[in-house]
């Protein structure tokens, strides 16, 4: 089953059981793939869906820890539900040791030496890391390599 017919069952699913706040997250999935589609003027292909819900899961982080702040509970729990909705479609997290033999193929691919080819490293890891891993991370790992801290 593709990411299409999981979210299409998906939405069938939380309408029969009225599951208002998951049925809205899905919409919203779906909008943002509808948008971008439009965006690109074709079909998006998985690994473009990955990239897309990844940034979605990274504007849900971002509005949690501000409504943290801002002392608004009810919104901090209504993003943490659609961030976990949205983490159903994405494959599971990679591990730091796999991050770290990702993180080590790429840097010999590019044939880094130093922390002026982050940019050359970051380019071949980051398609093969979308959605498995956060970018922040990911970079802060790089740049710490190439530094040698």
């Amino acid at each position: 089953m593709n990411f299409r017919e999981k979210m299409t069952e998906d939405m069938v699913q939380a309408a029969k059981h009225r599951e208002k706040i998951r049925l809205s997250t899905l919409r919203l999935i779906k909008t943002a793939l509808h948008n971008r589609e439009i965006d690109l003027k074709r079909e998006m292909n998985e690994a473009e869906f990955l990239q897309m819900l990844a940034s979605m899961v990274k504007q849900r982080r971002d509005s949690i820890e501000q409504f943290g702040k801002g002392g608004r509970a009810d919104l901090v729990a209504q993003e943490e539900e659609e961030l976990r909705i949205i983490q159903e479609f994405m494959p599971r997290p990679l591990s730091d040791e796999e991050i770290e033999r990702e993180i080590d193929l790429a840097i010999d691919e590019a044939g880094a030496a130093g922390p002026k080819d982050l940019g050359k490293v970051m380019k071949i890891l980051m398609p093969k890391l979308a959605g498995k891993a956060d970018g922040k991370t990911v970079g802060e790992k790089v740049k710490a390599k190439l530094t040698g801290a």
